[in-house]
């Protein structure tokens, strides 16, 4: 043995694994986050946009989209050494919302991904993550050529919750989606600790 070292060997951290959620509206961009920071090749369930769906999936601010997520999309990130997070997005449209109670099942928070274009689209998810005690932090993805807005603005346009953070970020980029997966677990992790607190009083 070397003068100075030691032969034990350090021992491996378990890590421990959060499940959180990427929903929103059509097109917001939920595809593209999950694969901005999956450090694994994301499993994605797209359908090529068909004639069939026009009548029922609103095109308007995202003319260029030619397929959809029809179950979920997956990927995985390790934030810390004893930290990996499941990322789950959630399908957009009306129609495929009977899968968003099977994706829910034990996650710890979700982010809503927002576009200022289209605002309205956030409201189901929103209601949504509120009507079911999931804490969730408001991401706005800043497409190119889009208006932006003061955060104070578009709190009030979604009339969030003080506790609710709302974050800028564009979803391209994994450090930016990575500010915002820090965000929400650090909000989701303060709430259940409130809980917990409560329960034991």
């Amino acid at each position: 043995m070397a003068f100075g070292r030691s032969s034990r060997k350090k021992t491996p951290v378990e890590p421990v694994t959060l499940k959180i959620l990427v929903a929103g509206g059509f097109g917001v961009g939920k595809t593209t986050l999950v694969g901005a920071v999956s450090e694994i090749r994301p499993l994605r369930t797209e359908e090529v946009l068909t004639e069939a769906g026009r009548p029922v999936d609103d095109l308007h601010g995202v003319e260029a989209k030619t397929t959809t997520t029809v179950a979920m999309d997956f990927g995985r990130i390790t934030l810390r050494e004893d930290l990996v997070l499941y990322l789950f997005g959630t399908p957009g449209q009306d129609r495929f919302w009977f899968l968003w109670d099977e994706l829910a099942q034990g996650a710890l928070g979700a982010i809503v991904l927002a576009d200022t274009r289209r605002l309205e689209d956030s409201f189901a998810a929103i209601d949504y993550f509120e009507r079911r005690g999931i804490p969730f932090t408001v991401a706005v993805n800043c497409f190119e050529g889009a208006r932006r807005y003061p955060t104070e603005t578009v709190r009030a346009a979604l009339d969030l919750d003080p506790e609710v953070e709302l974050l800028m970020c564009d979803a391209r980029d994994r450090e930016s989606v990575k500010d915002v997966l820090v965000a929400v677990v650090e909000h989701a992790l303060v709430l259940t600790g409130r809980e917990h607190a409560s329960a034991a009083t």
